[in-house]
């Protein structure tokens, strides 16, 4: 997966170095606080549903979750129950998950392979688009026309390799108006294409969905909580930032980056020396490399502000997978040398440890979870008790004040207080 423009590939790989260098972060300029109320206020909670889940266009999966014709998900982490399908025609469908004889779900399973859905309550049969098929014993049921009776379909566009649905019947769905200015720069990258979906990670954790967020706001943390974990993979304290309307991109640096030293400008690579992350407003994170792809999923708890769901899905690309195969091993032993005998990879990898995804996915999970959100539990707990009535963004921490600015504009809240060192 190499598509963005080179250019810009080579001047964000220039910043990170040049941060590297001069042991400088990024720097917004400008500090502010943020009020602990807003991680467990139930008004605010109950706003965030209507406003930022119930009724906003949600990213569900990517292209590779519907693989085939056939294929179906479902989802009900947004407070509507969502069947999405691949139709006969190949065609991205999303309908309210529930039968039009009495609302029982027509599909429980959380993904598979389906041309027929059938409601385990009386058996009414639907297609793959939607279609009501028939119905037992129409003769003692009454006269039904079917084609009155499909289910209810939803906005819904696959666009870039993406998976959006709008929850609400009228919603109004444009993928491109959803990404904004980021746009362009995703329809270069086509990230499902040619990916693998590899399971999901399910972390239910006592903390807000705002907190959890925040995890991926900044990289000062890198070398103090994670310095056992990612902060051997990663350097801290260094960060390329660039916002597109309520979305933004974050590219933090791996040490590989200090190959890119050793070789031309011309033959530079963003995904061999950074992990690159797109922010997708209100909930998404969508964290990605050379052979991988991990898209987070963050949302509110239906019991209240004080907790939150994650769904991490793990994704690799088909052609690594192939490699891995054909070299007579599987993806847990394959070398990252391998990739670049085999002609997979333009460069050779730095690092000497086995290029496992299952590993990499499993420490990504990890590190979320047994340090970032434990951190997050703690913060939670302040919050709650009231006397922390707020806290701080530094300046190098935009990311974090770009996403609780949008957060508050989108609920009509007054702006954030900027922070003047008391």
């Amino acid at each position: 997966m190499d598509r963005m423009d080179h250019d810009k590939q080579v001047a964000i790989l220039r910043e990170l170095l040049r941060q590297l260098d001069s042991k400088e972060n990024v720097d917004a300029g400008v500090m502010y606080k943020n009020p602990t109320s807003v991680y467990c206020n139930p008004e605010i909670a109950s706003q965030e549903w209507e406003v930022l889940f119930k009724n906003h266009p949600q990213l569900i999966g990517l292209s590779a979750d519907l693989p085939e014709i056939g294929s179906f998900i479902t989802t009900d982490d947004f407070g509507v129950p969502v069947l999405a399908t691949r139709d006969g025609d190949g065609r991205f469908r999303a309908f309210l998950n529930a039968c039009r004889h009495r609302g029982a779900r027509v599909a429980a399973e959380p993904r598979g392979s389906s041309r027929r859905f059938i409601c385990p309550f009386h058996n009414w049969t639907y297609g793959g688009d939607g279609k009501l098929l028939g119905i037992p014993q129409p003769e003692h049921f009454g006269a039904v026309d079917l084609a009155c009776r499909g289910l209810l379909e939803l906005p819904a566009e696959e666009k870039y390799g993406l998976l959006f649905v709008h929850p609400q019947l009228d919603g109004q769905l444009d993928v491109d108006e959803v990404l904004g200015e980021l746009a362009p720069e995703i329809a270069q990258w086509q990230f499902g294409e040619d990916m693998v979906y590899q399971g999901e990670s399910l972390m239910e954790k006592r903390l807000n969905w705002k907190l959890a967020n925040d995890t991926f706001g900044e990289t000062y943390h890198f070398a103090k909580l994670h310095k056992n974990t990612l902060g051997q993979v990663f350097y801290g304290d260094v960060l390329h930032y660039e916002p597109f309307d309520r979305n933004h991109r974050f590219v933090i640096a791996t040490r590989g980056i200090d190959r890119m030293r050793e070789l031309p400008e011309e033959k530079w690579n963003m995904l061999r020396g950074t992990s690159p992350l797109y922010f997708i407003f209100p909930n998404i994170q969508l964290a990605f490399g050379e052979t991988s792809i991990s898209l987070i999923k963050i949302y509110p708890h239906p019991n209240g502000p004080g907790r939150s769901i994650t769904r991490v899905g793990h994704y690799a690309t088909r052609q690594a997978l192939d490699v891995a195969h054909a070299l007579g091993e599987d993806h847990e032993r394959l070398n990252p040398d391998d990739l670049y005998n085999s002609g997979y990879s333009e460069t050779p990898y730095d690092a000497p440890q086995a290029f496992s995804l299952a590993a990499q996915f499993e420490i990504f999970d990890s590190t979320i979870e047994q340090e970032d959100y434990l951190m997050g539990e703690y913060q939670q707990r302040a919050a709650e008790n009231g006397t922390l009535d707020h806290v701080v963004f530094g300046r190098n921490e935009p990311a974090l004040h770009h996403y609780h600015r949008n957060f508050r504009e989108a609920l009509g809240m007054p702006p954030l207080e900027i922070y003047k060192g008391d």
